[in-house]
Protein backbone atom coordinates (compact mmCIF):
# COMPACT_ATOMS: atom_id res chain seq x y z
CA UNK A 1 0.00 0.00 0.00
CA UNK A 2 1.37 3.57 -1.07
CA UNK A 3 1.29 6.38 1.44
CA UNK A 4 1.69 9.82 0.36
CA UNK A 5 2.34 12.62 3.04
CA UNK A 6 2.37 16.28 3.65
CA UNK A 7 3.52 17.34 6.96
CA UNK A 8 3.85 21.00 7.95
CA UNK A 9 5.03 22.78 10.49
CA UNK A 10 4.94 26.64 12.06
CA UNK A 11 6.88 27.38 15.04
CA UNK A 12 6.94 31.16 16.93
CA UNK A 13 10.32 30.99 17.48
CA UNK A 14 11.54 30.13 14.01
CA UNK A 15 9.11 31.84 12.12
CA UNK A 16 7.29 34.88 14.01
CA UNK A 17 4.18 35.42 16.12
CA UNK A 18 0.76 33.77 14.43
CA UNK A 19 -1.71 36.05 15.41
CA UNK A 20 -5.05 34.38 16.20
CA UNK A 21 -7.98 35.80 14.49
CA UNK A 22 -11.49 34.23 14.68
CA UNK A 23 -13.75 33.24 11.65
CA UNK A 24 -17.04 33.45 11.45
CA UNK A 25 -17.52 30.05 12.84
CA UNK A 26 -15.51 31.05 15.52
CA UNK A 27 -12.35 29.48 15.08
CA UNK A 28 -8.86 30.52 14.30
CA UNK A 29 -7.23 28.60 10.78
CA UNK A 30 -4.23 27.65 11.40
CA UNK A 31 -1.37 28.86 9.03
CA UNK A 32 1.83 27.11 8.28
CA UNK A 33 4.95 28.50 6.16
CA UNK A 34 5.69 27.32 2.08
CA UNK A 35 8.83 25.19 2.05
CA UNK A 36 10.71 21.95 3.27
CA UNK A 37 12.63 23.86 6.17
CA UNK A 38 12.73 21.91 10.05
CA UNK A 39 10.24 18.60 9.79
CA UNK A 40 7.69 19.94 7.26
CA UNK A 41 8.10 17.49 4.07
CA UNK A 42 5.81 18.26 1.09
CA UNK A 43 6.91 16.27 -2.05
CA UNK A 44 3.88 16.08 -3.34
CA UNK A 45 3.06 19.80 -3.74
CA UNK A 46 -0.34 19.52 -0.96
CA UNK A 47 1.22 22.30 0.45
CA UNK A 48 1.36 24.47 -2.93
CA UNK A 49 1.17 28.89 -2.62
CA UNK A 50 -0.40 28.50 -5.67
CA UNK A 51 -3.59 26.30 -5.21
CA UNK A 52 -7.35 27.76 -4.53
CA UNK A 53 -6.71 30.93 -6.54
CA UNK A 54 -5.07 32.50 -9.31
CA UNK A 55 -2.85 34.65 -7.35
CA UNK A 56 -0.29 32.61 -5.36
CA UNK A 57 -0.56 32.29 -1.29
CA UNK A 58 1.84 34.14 0.96
CA UNK A 59 2.61 32.69 4.40
CA UNK A 60 0.66 34.06 6.68
CA UNK A 61 -2.58 34.22 4.62
CA UNK A 62 -5.78 32.62 5.08
CA UNK A 63 -4.45 29.91 2.23
CA UNK A 64 -1.45 28.56 3.56
CA UNK A 65 -3.34 27.00 6.39
CA UNK A 66 -4.49 24.50 3.68
CA UNK A 67 -3.50 21.13 2.91
CA UNK A 68 -4.81 20.36 -1.19
CA UNK A 69 -4.99 16.31 -1.01
CA UNK A 70 -2.70 14.88 -3.85
CA UNK A 71 -4.96 11.46 -4.54
CA UNK A 72 -8.28 9.95 -3.41
CA UNK A 73 -7.86 7.76 -0.19
CA UNK A 74 -8.17 7.16 3.29
CA UNK A 75 -6.59 9.73 5.29
CA UNK A 76 -4.89 9.97 8.15
CA UNK A 77 -4.87 13.62 9.88
CA UNK A 78 -3.01 14.31 13.18
CA UNK A 79 -2.03 18.04 14.30
CA UNK A 80 -0.22 18.98 17.51
CA UNK A 81 -0.77 23.05 18.68
CA UNK A 82 0.73 24.78 22.34
CA UNK A 83 -0.71 27.85 23.59
CA UNK A 84 0.86 30.26 25.65
CA UNK A 85 -0.16 30.31 29.61
CA UNK A 86 -3.53 31.88 29.27
CA UNK A 87 -5.29 31.85 32.99
CA UNK A 88 -8.23 33.48 31.71
CA UNK A 89 -8.61 30.03 29.12
CA UNK A 90 -11.42 28.05 30.21
CA UNK A 91 -11.52 25.75 27.44
CA UNK A 92 -9.65 25.21 23.92
CA UNK A 93 -11.12 23.53 20.81
CA UNK A 94 -9.73 22.17 17.84
CA UNK A 95 -11.21 20.62 14.76
CA UNK A 96 -10.82 19.40 11.39
CA UNK A 97 -12.52 21.49 8.10
CA UNK A 98 -12.75 20.24 5.26
CA UNK A 99 -12.98 23.16 2.78
CA UNK A 100 -12.72 25.87 5.83
CA UNK A 101 -11.86 29.02 3.12
CA UNK A 102 -15.03 27.99 0.82
CA UNK A 103 -12.87 27.59 -2.03
CA UNK A 104 -13.97 24.16 -3.20
CA UNK A 105 -16.94 21.60 -2.23
CA UNK A 106 -17.74 23.93 0.86
CA UNK A 107 -17.34 24.01 4.39
CA UNK A 108 -17.76 20.79 6.43
CA UNK A 109 -16.60 20.51 10.04
CA UNK A 110 -15.33 17.07 11.32
CA UNK A 111 -13.40 15.78 14.42
CA UNK A 112 -14.27 18.99 17.14
CA UNK A 113 -12.09 17.88 20.26
CA UNK A 114 -12.74 20.68 23.33
CA UNK A 115 -10.99 20.16 26.41
CA UNK A 116 -10.96 22.06 30.02
CA UNK A 117 -7.31 23.64 30.24
CA UNK A 118 -4.65 22.51 32.67
CA UNK A 119 -2.47 24.32 34.45
CA UNK A 120 0.30 26.38 32.73
CA UNK A 121 0.49 26.34 28.83
CA UNK A 122 -1.83 24.00 26.49
CA UNK A 123 -0.17 21.24 24.78
CA UNK A 124 -2.93 19.06 22.59
CA UNK A 125 -2.55 16.91 19.89
CA UNK A 126 -5.27 15.86 17.80
CA UNK A 127 -5.97 12.52 15.06
CA UNK A 128 -9.09 11.89 13.11
CA UNK A 129 -9.22 9.70 9.84
CA UNK A 130 -11.76 9.94 6.89
CA UNK A 131 -11.71 9.76 3.15
CA UNK A 132 -9.91 13.19 1.00
CA UNK A 133 -10.32 14.29 -2.04
CA UNK A 134 -7.70 16.09 -4.12
CA UNK A 135 -10.50 18.80 -5.07
CA UNK A 136 -11.00 19.11 -1.37
CA UNK A 137 -8.46 21.48 0.77
CA UNK A 138 -8.60 20.27 4.50
CA UNK A 139 -7.63 22.63 7.76
CA UNK A 140 -6.99 22.51 11.22
CA UNK A 141 -8.82 25.44 13.30
CA UNK A 142 -8.33 25.94 17.32
CA UNK A 143 -9.71 28.44 19.87
CA UNK A 144 -9.73 29.03 23.08
CA UNK A 145 -12.29 30.36 25.56
CA UNK A 146 -13.09 32.18 28.29
CA UNK A 147 -15.60 32.61 30.82
CA UNK A 148 -18.73 33.08 28.86
CA UNK A 149 -17.59 31.31 25.80
CA UNK A 150 -15.45 34.45 24.93
CA UNK A 151 -13.33 33.67 22.19
CA UNK A 152 -9.79 34.41 23.64
CA UNK A 153 -6.61 35.36 21.47
CA UNK A 154 -4.01 33.06 23.62
CA UNK A 155 -0.73 33.24 21.63
CA UNK A 156 -0.23 30.12 20.19
CA UNK A 157 3.90 29.08 20.16
CA UNK A 158 3.80 25.82 17.75
CA UNK A 159 1.58 24.15 15.74
CA UNK A 160 1.98 20.73 13.08
CA UNK A 161 -0.29 19.30 10.54
CA UNK A 162 0.03 16.66 8.57
CA UNK A 163 -1.94 14.44 6.08
CA UNK A 164 -0.69 11.14 5.62
CA UNK A 165 -3.16 9.79 2.26
CA UNK A 166 -3.87 6.04 2.15
CA UNK A 167 -4.02 5.34 -1.63
CA UNK A 168 -4.56 1.36 -2.09
CA UNK A 169 -7.56 1.16 -0.21
CA UNK A 170 -9.26 -2.41 -0.97
CA UNK A 171 -12.95 -3.06 -1.60
CA UNK A 172 -14.81 -6.27 -1.88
Amino acid sequence: MSVAICSLLWDAARHGKQSVKYDSDGYHLLRFPYGTDDESYDVWHMHDPGKGATKPSKFPDARSGLIWPSHEGWGVLSAMVFWEPDARAKEVRARYVRDPLNLATGYDSTATNDSAPTGGGQYRTYLWQMFVHPGTPLGVKVSARGAGDVKLTTPLIHAQFKLAIHTGVLTP
